[in-house]
This record gives C-alpha cells, structure tokens and sequence, in this order.
C-alpha cells in the first residue's frame, strides 16, 4: 500500500500559509461595530460594486438608515441606564432619612416596648358595623378587645394605649390585630395597616431598597404607604 505524501511542490504552493507579521482579533476584547466600522463597510461596499451594476440609491439610503438607528437604540440604552442609576440613587438617600421615623406599612403586626403603645390603620371596603379589633399576644392570647363601632367606607385610624382588659401594661413584644366587622349579612375580617419604626435601611439586593422594621423585620420601599 502506498502512502500519500504531501511534499508535492504543486500541494505546498496550494496550501494556505499564515502571513508573517498577521494580527489576528483578541477573543478577550471588544468586538463591538461601532459607526466608524459601518461607514467603513459602505465605503469598501462602494469601492467593491461593479461599475455597470451600481448600488441602488434607496438601498444605500435604507443601510445608512439602520447604522443610524443602531447607534440611536445604542446611545439610549445606555442614558437609560445612567437614569437607573440616579434613580436608585435617589431612593436610597430618600430612604436613609426614614431611620428613627414611623411608617405605614401592609403588616397586622405591631413591636411595642413595655408601657409602649401601638396605632394603625382600618380599611372598610363599604359600611361596616360592631366592628372590634382584637390584640393577641406572641402566644396567641387576647390581651385587649378594642370596641371601634361602626365604621363608614374608607379608613380609620386608631389606637391601643399598651394595656390589657383590667388596665396593666403588657410587657414589650410583638402583638398581632385582627379587626372584623359585620359587613352585611356576613361578618368579615377587615384589612389593617400599622404604624412602624424604621431601625435601618438596607440596598443592593434583589429586592432594591429595604426598611429593616424594629421587632418586624424587612419590607420593601415600595410598599410604604405612608410616612410619619
């Protein structure tokens, strides 16, 4: 059996050899067009067509046309970006002026220290009557019954004072309101929002900006509906 040797003249003539001094694309860096290159690539476009056969006007009209708006959709995405940014920015030095202050926030809980007190929000979707908000401690004990009466739609504000049914301060803790109402025929539960102190604020995780609530943990800005 003979072997193919490629030491033929006519082989080693064909076969394609690197250029000394070549520079060839580094992977690692940048291979964004930017319009510089496509301008480039018209211009060889036109000195590349066939004299008989010139590029159409609208054609060349239409390609400039896309360069344009490469480069616009390119210029935009990244001002949005940078407006992002100070956005987020922005909330952030908003939100580090909460810390010592009360917010509102969508909670049925309240931390209060002994002989503190603890207030909060009331929304009845259409006329309510007896409507009673209950206070439960960490052991799911009544400690207060609060008698609110009828409520008309909207909100109420109110208030517990920290005491239990014969008039003692409860000790410091979380508590938890329940507020139900006769809507109706039906007795239904009513939605609550309370009263909080922000303790800290903390950014640059998934969730954006975070208050880190004293006794309740961490809400998300966005979800304050009010600040005191």
């Amino acid at each position: 059996m003979n072997n193919v040797s490629n030491s033929n003249p006519l082989i080693n003539e064909l076969t394609w050899k690197e250029q000394e001094g070549a520079k060839y694309a580094d992977p690692s860096e940048n291979q964004k067009l930017e319009q510089q290159d496509f301008f480039k690539l018209l211009t060889e476009q036109l000195n590349m067509q066939d004299p008989t056969k010139p590029v159409d006007n609208d054609q060349m009209i239409a390609q400039m046309t896309s360069f344009t708006m490469a480069e616009g959709i390119t210029g935009l995405q990244e001002q949005f970006t940078k407006f992002t940014d100070n956005m987020s920015s922005n909330q952030a030095l908003q939100a580090s002026t909460l810390v010592g202050r009360q917010v509102l926030v969508p909670t049925n809980s309240a931390s209060i220290d002994g002989g503190g007190k603890a207030s909060g929000v009331i929304a009845a979707p259409q006329t309510a009557q007896n409507v009673k908000i209950r206070i439960k401690d960490e052991n799911d004990s009544v400690v207060r019954t609060i008698d609110v009466g009828d409520l008309a739609a909207g909100t109420k504000d109110f208030e517990w004072d920290g005491l239990d049914e014969s008039g003692n301060s409860v000790p410091a803790g979380k508590y938890t309101f329940t507020a139900n109402g006769q809507l109706g025929n039906s007795a239904e539960d009513l939605p609550l929002q309370m009263h909080a102190t922000v303790q800290s604020v903390s950014t640059g995780g998934d969730r954006g900006i975070v208050l880190n609530l004293k006794g309740l943990g961490g809400i998300n800005f966005k979800d304050v509906t009010e600040i005191g």
